[in-house]
């Protein structure tokens, strides 16, 4: 009798872990799937809601020092991405033609760089006609400062930052050019 509990007890055990784990590599799945076709979704974030942005200094895939602070007082764009990354290249012309569009306005476009070595992303940059810096992230430590915000996972990712450096708006997956514009103009209106 003994003995045929444990094979049951060991039965169930067995049967909830494979449990577990196909509802995980269902999640996996979902979210690969919503980060590659873009669909991974808008969130915005209003009044007491958003988000302060995480005070981030390092170096931009040329070598130079930004910190996100001086950046403070502009409407901020913020966009993860990699030169490895179909979504992103799909999404880069966009962000290039709004970034040099709505600079005269105050609003200012950061990237992150994430896991890709400097030249290739160098090279992506000049590709895409991408003028604003981006952070040198192949350590993973700078999309890390953003845990419980953007899943290390969601590349491409584009988050939308108020003068006050709090964060109104995340999109998870490639974002299109006319939901970025109206989400900078949306933010530019908060004052």
């Amino acid at each position: 009798m003994r003995r045929k509990a444990r094979t049951i007890v060991v039965v169930l055990v067995i049967a909830a872990t494979v449990g577990v784990g196909l509802w995980q590599l269902r999640e996996l799945r979902s979210e690969a799937r919503n980060t590659d076709a873009g669909g991974g979704g808008l969130t915005l974030y209003s009044g007491d809601d958003g988000i302060p942005l995480p005070d981030i200094e390092g170096k931009t895939i040329t070598g130079e020092t930004l910190s996100l602070e001086d950046l403070r007082g502009h409407v901020l764009v913020l966009n993860v991405w990699g030169s490895w990354c179909a979504p992103c290249r799909a999404e880069a012309p966009d962000l290039a033609k709004i970034s040099k569009e709505s600079a005269p306005r105050g609003v200012r476009f950061v990237g992150i760089d994430v896991r890709d070595n400097p030249a290739a992303g160098r090279a992506f940059e000049r590709e895409f006609g991408i003028t604003y810096p981006s952070f040198d992230d192949q350590n993973g430590l700078v999309l890390a400062s953003f845990t419980g915000i953007v899943p290390v996972s969601a590349v491409p990712s584009t988050l939308v930052i108020d003068r006050d450096g709090i964060i109104r708006a995340r999109n998870i997956g490639r974002i299109d050019a006319s939901t970025l514009r109206g989400l900078i103009e949306d933010t530019e209106k908060l004052g």
